[in-house]
């Protein structure tokens, strides 16, 4: 990509998307195309090809996607599997008929089998089932790298998929009903401060692994993935390392200055025990991570307490 090229970045809202906006721009990056979904409602084929007949971009983000936590997906499965087919085959479709130099595909780690080998690579896909709390988003997710591979194949079209691993960071969810580990974390333990507690509730036995990148951070390496790499093979972005739930638990004390006993709670489900992703391909082509645990949970309590903590106390 040049400094001057024209790029549209899908979901330029949500966690992933604005992150790439902000890396995209503090690189220079300058001629960048977004739309609301009140501008543009990606599940109409209509809006979407207009959209893209008129602006031509050159270069496409689709971080876009109906995204939600584990209750939402495991009770509404037919919204999530057929949203995300509707957007993923309307952009992807409409960037092939005009001829984009070049697009990326934003996959999830939630595509791979339940129980496959540590770390996980992008052979082992369709290998065995998903997990089943979140398969119809798993399986719109596999039909756009698919999609993806699929027009490299027939059409020459250089179509690309990243895969990312969990994020957490700046345009977070920090709702503790519907929230993720870290960003839950993160509002559990700053709560704990204001109030004086003294514990810090931590559900299951402490031990699973997870591996949690900084949204920030994952946009930087998808950038450099598109400007760096031009293949058929899904590629994963994360740091090739991870944490207990405990040690990230005493990851966020320390990054907020918190002094709190955790007192795990065994009768909570553990969920999966490792998911763990293999970032050689990552490694191999010159990415590095440069962003510590401390800095990376600093950024994320910052939008917390902008966002959600201060809008709160005024509420």
């Amino acid at each position: 990509m040049e400094l001057t090229s024209k790029i549209y970045v899908a979901g330029h809202r949500g966690l992933l998307g604005s992150a790439v906006m902000r890396r995209l721009q503090s690189l220079g990056y300058h001629n960048l195309i977004t739309a609301t979904r009140d501008e543009v409602d990606l599940l109409s084929q209509e809006q979407v090809d207009r959209f893209l007949e008129r602006e031509r971009p050159e270069f496409v983000f689709l971080c876009a996607a109906k995204v939600g936590g584990i209750l939402a997906n495991r009770d509404h499965p037919l919204d999530f599997l057929h949203q995300n087919l509707v957007i993923q085959n309307h952009v992807m479709g409409k960037c092939l008929n005009i001829g984009v130099k070049k697009l990326m595909f934003v996959s999830s780690s939630c595509v791979y089998p339940t129980d496959c080998p540590i770390p996980i690579q992008p052979s082992t896909i369709l290998t065995g089932s998903f997990e089943p709390t979140n398969e119809g988003y798993a399986l719109a997710k596999v039909a756009g790298m698919r999609m993806c591979q699929y027009a490299r194949q027939q059409a020459g079209a250089d179509f690309i998929t990243a895969i990312p691993c969990n994020l957490f960071g700046i345009n977070d969810h920090y709702e503790l009903g519907s929230s993720h580990l870290l960003p839950a974390l993160i509002h559990k333990v700053h709560a704990a401060m204001e109030s004086g507690a003294k514990e810090l509730e931590v559900w299951g036995s402490g031990k699973p692994r997870r591996e949690f990148m900084n949204s920030d951070e994952c946009a930087d390496a998808l950038v450099f993935l598109m400007n760096e790499y031009s293949g058929d093979e899904p590629v994963n972005v994360g740091l090739g390392e991870d944490l207990s739930i405990k040690a990230w638990a005493e990851q966020v004390m320390e990054s907020l200055g918190a002094d709190l006993e955790i007192r795990l709670d065994p009768s909570k489900p553990d969920g999966i025990y490792r998911k763990l992703l293999d970032v050689s391909v990552l490694k191999e082509l010159g990415w590095r991570s440069s962003m510590s645990h401390r800095e990376a949970i600093g950024i994320a309590h910052g939008d917390f307490l902008e966002r959600f903590w201060k809008p709160k106390l005024k509420s």
